[in-house]
This record gives structure tokens, C-alpha cells and sequence, in this order.
């Protein structure tokens, strides 16, 4: 196995890129005939003292020990000082703890963490979203790791075409490097009509797209999108703010219909296509008020439990330790199955 340092935390607010090193860790750690076990800490027991009670506990495999944590970003510091940053500091030979977390604006991963990883000579590692003003230069960058020459005009069309997702953004690179026939080494020159004729359309329309399988009850293409949308590195927290603003728009509707206004009234003041406006009615109006409440207060508890559940223990629901991915199908299918 290659060489793994004791101690790594991989943190940041581009979600896809610390999902990606937390794939590619477990690989490495799985994949020299299975010398190495690997514990995986998320929900109630991925704390600072449930990592510190995972790094005292005798394990009877052989091998090196690869413990997991998921959940960083709801640290605090105090409880990192107290219970974990000694620990951390006397890691257990043929260990290596890997700490996760997907950050956002009010979730950061405590200070103490970084200072003890660094004490312990290990690896921190940030994956940030890059500003929004920069991305066309770090298109280009990326494109030429792959043998794709994008000029300013290419990079800022793929990023206007695809959206602002440095995953989704790295795969259509890919995939025009794929679609390319030139010789190994070589570099091959992409233009803006190279990318409207190949690249996606930006994921915004796939995920309303979700967003309205809620709205119609269509359990099925509910999960299929979600599942694509997040295979593309879509956050959860975006998705979450679709989905309830379209079933806000369908509840609007929904009273209106109740309350006798036509359907072409009603379709005139909606702020989309013709075509969709006239799907988006038919699909509430064979629902009920009440069916669209209920699916928004489940996506308001969807995004408690993704991020970690209530404040008060007492008030959490049972699954709020479950990750991310799971709580979602869940919810989907509870309001759309």
C-alpha cells in the first residue's frame, strides 16, 4: 500500500471534491489484497469523543487501521480541545484517521483540528470552490491537464452552458477529451462552437426537473434525478432550496385553483416556458393542498437531519445520523411514493 500519513483532514466547501478523496482514500486503503480494515464513523458516533473512545478501542485485525470520519464541519471547538487533540497526538502505530468535511457558510471545521493534525505530522488538504470570476481561467487549466486547448471565449461558454459545478465542469472536459481523435501527448484545440455542439446544458434545468417529479408524485423519476444530479456533484443544500421553491409554487397554485381562479390566469403569471407552465398546473392540479404541505415540511426536516439533526438531542428525529444520500431517497420517497 502506499504510504499514509497518520492523520488527514480534507475540508471545504466544493462537496464533490471532499466526496471524491473520500472514494479515493478507501480505494487505496482497500486495495492491496485487503491488508488494511476500515472503520467508517458518521452521525452520533463520529464526535470527538467517539473518534477518541474508535482510536483507544484494541482492534484484532491485522494489517494498518483506517478509521473514517464523516461530519467534521459540526464540530466544536471546545469538545475537539478537551477530548480529542491529546489523543490526535499520540496516534496508535499502523493507524491513519482520515476526518471529512463538507463545509458551508455557518458549518467550519474548529481550529483546533487543523492545529492538531499538524502537530501530529499529518495532511490537510482544502478543496475550495473556485470564485465565480475565475472559473473560465481554471477551466482552461484543467482542460490542458487533459489535452484540450481552451481559449477564454471556449472556457467561458462551457462554464455558461454547464453551470458553475467544478465536478460537472471537470467530467465535460473529460468527456470532450474522450470525443477527441488525436494522438497520445498531443493537444487538441477546442472553440466555442465545439462547445455548443458537445457540451451539457447547465444540471439547474435536470433539478427542477426533480423538483417537479415531487410535484407530480413520480417516485421514480424523483430518485433517477436526484441520484444523476448527485453523481454530477450537485450539492444536497442547492438541490433542497429547488425543490421546496417549486412546491412553494405548486402550493401557491394549488389555493389559487381552490379558490376558483382559471388555469390560464394562473398560467400567465408563472415565470417559465408555456410548456412547462401548462405541465406544472396539470401536475397540481391533481394533487391536494395538503399533500404539498406535508412534503414541505419533510424537506424542512430533510435539511435538519442532513446537518446532523436538532441542537437539542432530545428533539432529533431517528434518522437523523444517517447520511446524506439516505435521507434524501427517503424523503423523496415519502412525499413522492
Amino acid at each position: 500500500m502506499a504510504e499514509l500519513k497518520p492523520v488527514y483532514l480534507i475540508h471545504g466547501d466544493d462537496h464533490g471534491a471532499v466526496a471524491e478523496r473520500r472514494a479515493g482514500l478507501r480505494a487505496l486503503a482497500e486495495g492491496e489484497g485487503g491488508t488494511a480494515s476500515v472503520e467508517l464513523l458518521e452521525g452520533t458516533s463520529a464526535t470527538p469523543a467517539g473518534v477518541a473512545a474508535a482510536l483507544a478501542a484494541m482492534t484484532l485485525s491485522i494489517g494498518r487501521r483506517v478509521i473514517i470520519v464523516e461530519g467534521v464541519e459540526r464540530w466544536r471547538q471546545a469538545d475537539v480541545e478537551s477530548e480529542l487533540s491529546r489523543v490526535i497526538a499520540q496516534m496508535p502505530p499502523d493507524t491513519t484517521l482520515a476526518m471529512f468535511a463538507r463545509e458551508e457558510a455557518r458549518a467550519k471545521v474548529p481550529a483546533a483540528v487543523h492545529e492538531a493534525v499538524k502537530r501530529a505530522g499529518g495532511q490537510v488538504v482544502a478543496q475550495m470552490t473556485v470564485k465565480r470570476w475565475e472559473l473560465a481561467k481554471w477551466v482552461r487549466e484543467q482542460g490542458a491537464r487533459v489535452g484540450l486547448s481552451l481559449d477564454n471565449a471556449a472556457a467561458t461558454a462551457l462554464v455558461a452552458q454547464v453551470g458553475e459545478r467544478q465536478q460537472r465542469l471537470l467530467r465535460e472536459l473529460e468527456k470532450l477529451a474522450l470525443e477527441g481523435d488525436f494522438e497520445q501527448g498531443s493537444t487538441r484545440s477546442v472553440g466555442v462552437a465545439d462547445i455548443e455542439r458537445r457540451a451539457a446544458r447547465s444540471a439547474e434545468w435536470q433539478a427542477f426537473g426533480l423538483a417537479d417529479a415531487l410535484v407530480a408524485a413520480d417516485s421514480r423519476e424523483a430518485t433517477i434525478s436526484y441520484l444523476r444530479l448527485r453523481a454530477q456533484g450537485e450539492r444536497l443544500s442547492g438541490l433542497l432550496y429547488l425543490m421546496a421553491g417549486r412546491l412553494r409554487e405548486g402550493l401557491a397554485i394549488a389555493l389559487r385553483l381552490r379558490a376558483g381562479e382559471s388555469v390560464a390566469e394562473i398560467k400567465r403569471g408563472l415565470r417559465m416556458p408555456a410548456r412547462a407552465a401548462e405541465r406544472l398546473v396539470a401536475d397540481v392540479a391533481r394533487t391536494e393542498p395538503d399533500r404539498l404541505r406535508a412534503a414541505l415540511a419533510a424537506l424542512a426536516d430533510l435539511e435538519l437531519d442532513s446537518r446532523g439533526g436538532a441542537p437539542l438531542l432530545a428533539s432529533r428525529t431517528p434518522v437523523a445520523g444517517l447520511g446524506e444520500d439516505t435521507l434524501a431517497q427517503r424523503t423523496i420517497e415519502a412525499i413522492a411514493g
